[in-house]
């Protein structure tokens, strides 16, 4: 294989493994010769029926091929058929017997989960991502989507599916079919960070995501899948050491099997993490279960509970991930024990565990982005309900991270060790800047505004000192009223190898694959690192312009179209306002090489 660059999004890396011409050995030329894979994250894939399911007293069945991920009027007028179609057991992962559903394939499985006038765009992924690569000339047989069954396990996607053989074979033929570099763009769920918090919500009270559905029936669906183990928070202190994990630690360690911690992890507090993820009520005495049938309930004498006071215990992101809290709530939860079951299949992986913190990957470029300083639950208070399973528990409080501040759902502050900054409103912002560990002790930080400027806010801190496991928080200002996105960028710490970190302000979890800002910074990039006359490893970052017709505007205050140098009033018939008719100069073909 000549090239292979592989992006992570949430985090975002770059594999390279050829060289050749500039850049330490990158790969130059045509543009025309890329193509770029796209593997999306958790729920972002299209499942479709593969069975005839009859569903009482709803005029819509389940035939073969009928969208199951997501088709809203079935959800909404059969959800009792619709759940048999989306849940797994939760053992060994096999379908319902009366239902099963597997993924799409193509690019329509990932850009609209569910397609319609309206229900399209509140559904949209990756959509605008393909729209501008379109824009700017990729070939329709250059952009391959890998769907995949986002509900199972790694191993079980393997076993079932072939997924990860599939995925080589896909590589071997983007490369014959384009002869030149794969760019990856996987999304979320494939991060190797610390996990999402909103898993431990997801697990025990529900999770619906925005759907038509009971928090309790999110929580049966969601438990079912193996998958869900794969995003619980753990300690960047505690390793598992697998078979194979001398092909990405360079062969330095021992072992097989084997799940341990640092001193580190039991001098400080809460696993690294702002504050405990879980503190959680439990009867003293136990005179029926926190998930009681209707009946038990209805008898249930509530005066007895005074005999003796619930019980609160508090866990860290360790103590989730190594099975201590499931442990601890086994005789009070049913899915305790399906979830321990599962947790246990993660660690005795004997190719890779997922629930311990990566090395930077032995390739050549390393990119990762996230979004930042949005408001993301880190921790979360939880007490019985008294309601039958799956209600059992119920959320009595929740811990915010703020810009580095930490506040309780009522809006107090709250102790604990707060970060420089918050997460992307789903991950906390100790697990999206983790990979900051894969810089070298030197790093450059460049911080500008996101929208187009013209460099007279561009801050640039070069050689700055970074020291291993710690935080790198740059020395420098910001306007209020400005969104930046900054740049940590290292090439020299590993000779031929490039390492950065792209910190997007405000840019959401879920969003950040459609984040105009991103898309801009990417191809400006890709196209910086395949040109023949680059000068420099990084892309320069001195200002921004326009690159599309949507980037130009009216400027109400001029009466002219806004950046007059790239863009001109050229109106053409259906244009409704003067925004509209600003577009980029017939001139304007070589913007591209301002940014060499």
């Amino acid at each position: 294989m000549r090239v292979l660059i592989i992006v992570l999004l949430l985090t975002l890396i770059t594999v390279n493994q050829h060289g050749s011409a500039v850049n330490g050995g990158d790969f130059t030329g045509d543009y025309s010769k890329l193509s770029g894979i796209i593997i999306p994250g958790f729920a972002s894939t299209q499942l479709r029926a593969w069975s005839i399911l009859d569903c009482p007293y709803s005029p819509l069945d389940f035939n073969p091929l009928d969208l199951v991920w997501l088709d809203t009027t079935k959800l909404l007028s059969a959800v009792n058929c619709w759940l048999k179609c989306m849940i797994l057991d939760p053992y060994n992962q096999t379908d319902h017997p009366e239902c099963r559903s597997r993924p799409d394939s193509g690019l329509s499985a990932i850009t609209e989960l569910d397609p319609g006038y309206i229900t399209g765009p509140l559904s949209s992924v990756w959509k605008e991502w393909i729209k501008w690569c379109i824009e700017f000339g990729i070939e329709a047989n250059a952009i391959i989507a890998v769907p995949y069954d986002w509900r199972l396990s790694p191993s079980k996607l393997e076993e079932r599916d072939l997924y990860f053989h599939k995925l080589k074979l896909t590589f071997e033929t983007a490369l014959k079919l384009r002869g030149g570099p794969s760019l990856v763009f996987a999304h979320s769920l494939g991060a190797p960070l610390l996990g999402s918090i909103e898993t431990v919500k997801a697990s025990l009270s529900g999770l619906s995501y925005g759907l038509p559905i009971s928090e309790g029936t999110a929580r049966l669906m969601f438990n079912s899948f193996a998958s869900s183990i794969w995003m619980l928070p753990f300690s960047k202190n505690c390793r598992a050491d697998n078979a194979y994990w001398k092909h990405f630690s360079g062969g330095s360690r021992h072992g097989h099997h084997m799940y341990h911690c640092e001193e580190q992890e039991f001098r400080s507090n809460f696993s690294g993490f702002p504050t405990n993820i879980i503190n959680i009520e439990i009867p003293s005495i136990r005179r029926f279960d926190a998930y009681p049938s209707v009946a038990e309930v209805a008898e249930a004498n509530l005066s007895s509970m005074e005999c003796g006071l619930p019980t609160q215990l508090s866990f860290s992101a360790r103590e989730i991930s190594d099975g201590t809290f499931f442990k601890a709530i086994e005789d009070y939860d049913p899915d305790s024990k399906r979830l321990l079951y599962q947790l246990e299949k993660y660690h005795s992986d004997p190719i890779l565990n997922p629930l311990t913190p990566w090395d930077r990957p032995p390739i050549k470029n390393v990119f990762c982005i996230y979004g930042l300083d949005s408001k993301t639950e880190v921790g979360y208070y939880f007490a019985p309900s008294g309601k039958p399973y799956p209600d059992n528990w119920i959320i009595t409080d929740v811990i915010f991270e703020v810009e580095g501040s930490l506040f309780s759902r009522s809006g107090d502050l709250v102790e604990g060790n707060p970060g420089a900054a918050s997460g992307d409103d789903t991950v906390p912002y100790n697990s999206l800047s983790f990979c900051k560990n894969w810089l070298g002790s030197k790093v450059n930080i460049t911080r500008t505004p996101q929208p187009e400027h013209d460099g007279s806010d561009v801050q640039v801190e070069l050689n700055v000192e970074h020291h291993h496991g710690e935080d790198i928080v740059p020395n420098m200002t910001r306007s209020p009223r400005v969104k930046y996105i900054t740049f940590y960028e290292d090439s020299e710490s590993i000779p031929g190898k490039r390492t950065a970190v792209w910190e997007l302000d405000k840019a959401s979890h879920r969003n950040i694959v459609r984040h105009p800002v991103l898309m801009r910074e990417l191809w400006l990039q890709m196209w910086h690192d395949i040109h023949p006359d680059a000068k420099s490893r990084f892309v320069t970052k001195a200002k921004r312009g326009p690159l599309r017709d949507e980037d130009c505007f009216w400027d109400y205050g001029k009466a002219r179209c806004a950046w007059p140098e790239y863009c001109e009033y050229r109106y053409i018939f259906g244009d409704v306002h003067l925004g509209q008719s600003c577009r980029l100069k017939n001139s304007s073909a070589d913007l591209p090489l301002h940014y060499l």
